[in-house]
C-alpha cells in the first residue's frame, strides 16, 4: 500500500463522514436523480399525483462504488387519490453506508389536500400537503477509520487510538414536512406549466450523536428546503417534452439540478423516455425509462463532473426506479400532463 493510496482513501472516508454526519456543514439527506420517481421525499404535495388512482413506487440507488461497501439507499413509497379532496401516502427510505458504519431510517405519513381549483374548466390546481414521521439516524464507531489509526508507512492500523468518541451512536426523533403545489392541467394548451415548495424538519429535530452541547444548533437536524418546477410541452398528440429544475438546500449545503426528458406513445400501452440531468459541480446523469400497461421503469447513470472524479474511481451511481400506477381506463390529456415522470 504506497502513500498516494492511503491518502487518498483517508481522504475520501473524511468526506463520506462529512456528508453524512456533520450537519452543521453539508447536506444530512439523501438524493435522487430520479426524484419524481420518490416524490413525496421531494414534496408531500405530489401526493397522489399519478395518473391513476394509486401508486406504488420503489427506487435504488448505489454510490461510492470504490468502497467495499458502498452507500446504499432504498426508498418505497404508496399514494393515493380519493374523491373527497384529499389524497394520502406514506413513505419509506433506508440509507446504509457499511464502510462508514452509518444507516439513516425514515418513515412517514402525507397528508394532501387537493380541492383547490381555479380557471377556465378549473383546470388551475394548487395542492396543499403535510407530513409526519418518524427519523432515526444510526452509526457503528467501530467501523470509523479517524486520522490518528493512519501510519505513512504501514497504512491503517485499527489497534492505534483515537481521541474520538460519540455522546450517542441512535438517535430516533419525530420529524414534519410541509408543501404545496401548483399545476395547469388544461387539456387544450400546447405548453403546462408545474412547480412547487416544499420544507422538511419544520419541528428542527434533535440529533446528538455527534456531541452533546449546550449549543442547541448543533444538534438541530436543519430544515431541507425545495423548489421543484417545469414545464410539459407537447410537440405533438402522441410527443412531449418535459424540461424541469429542483433546487434544494439544507444546513450550508446546496443542489440544484437541471434536466429533460422526452416522452413518445408508441400505442395504448407503452410509452419510451429518454432524457438526462445536470447536477452543477457533481455529475451528469443520463436515463432512460419505459411505461408500459401500469408498470414504469427507469434506470440512471450518474457521471461524476466534479473534482472527486479525479482522485477516485468508479465513483459514479445507479438508479433504478419501478412503479406500479393502477389505472381505471385509458390515460386521459389531463392525466398525460399531470403526471411528472422524472
Amino acid at each position: 500500500m504506497n502513500n498516494k493510496f492511503i491518502q487518498r482513501y483517508a481522504w475520501l472516508v473524511a468526506c463520506l463522514f462529512v456528508l453524512t454526519v456533520q450537519r452543521t456543514v453539508a447536506q444530512t439527506d439523501p438524493h435522487f436523480t430520479q426524484h419524481y420517481s420518490f416524490p413525496m421525499y421531494v414534496n408531500p404535495a405530489l401526493t397522489g399525483s399519478a395518473d391513476g388512482d394509486y401508486r406504488a413506487s420503489a427506487i435504488f440507488r448505489n454510490q461510492w462504488g470504490s468502497i467495499t461497501n458502498p452507500y446504499r439507499t432504498i426508498g418505497l413509497s404508496f399514494d393515493a387519490r380519493t374523491n373527497k379532496n384529499v389524497a394520502l401516502g406514506v413513505n419509506i427510505l433506508n440509507q446504509s453506508a457499511g464502510d462508514a458504519g452509518f444507516n439513516y431510517l425514515t418513515s412517514s405519513f402525507s397528508f394532501a389536500y387537493t380541492g383547490v381549483k381555479f380557471g377556465k374548466d378549473l383546470s388551475q390546481h394548487i395542492v396543499m400537503a403535510i407530513q409526519g414521521g418518524i427519523m432515526n439516524r444510526r452509526v457503528n464507531s467501530s467501523k470509523f477509520k479517524w486520522g490518528e489509526q493512519w501510519d505513512p508507512i504501514t497504512g491503517y492500523q485499527s489497534s492505534n487510538a483515537s481521541n474520538e468518541t460519540f455522546a450517542r451512536t441512535s438517535s430516533t426523533v419525530f420529524d414534519m414536512g410541509a408543501g404545496v403545489l401548483y399545476f395547469d392541467a388544461a387539456p387544450e394548451k400546447k405548453t403546462n406549466i408545474f412547480g412547487g415548495f416544499s420544507a422538511y424538519h419544520l419541528n428542527k429535530p434533535k440529533d446528538p450523536i455527534v456531541a452533546k452541547t449546550e449549543n442547541t444548533e448543533l444538534n438541530t437536524i436543519p430544515m431541507r428546503y425545495t423548489i421543484n418546477g417545469g414545464i410539459s410541452y407537447n410537440l405533438s398528440e402522441r410527443t412531449r417534452i418535459v424540461p424541469h429544475a429542483l433546487y434544494m438546500h439544507q444546513g450550508t449545503a446546496s443542489e440544484f439540478m437541471l434536466g429533460v426528458y422526452g416522452q413518445i406513445n408508441v400505442n395504448a400501452d407503452t410509452d419510451f423516455m429518454l432524457g438526462g440531468y445536470y447536477r452543477f459541480s457533481d455529475a451528469i446523469s443520463p436515463y432512460v425509462g419505459i411505461d408500459y400497461k401500469n408498470f414504469i421503469i427507469g434506470l440512471s447513470y450518474d457521471v461524476n463532473a466534479s473534482k472527486l472524479g479525479s482522485m477516485t474511481k468508479n465513483v459514479n451511481s445507479i438508479e433504478l426506479s419501478l412503479s406500479y400506477i393502477k389505472r381505471s381506463g385509458t390515460r386521459s390529456i389531463v392525466d398525460f400532463i399531470r403526471c411528472s415522470r422524472l
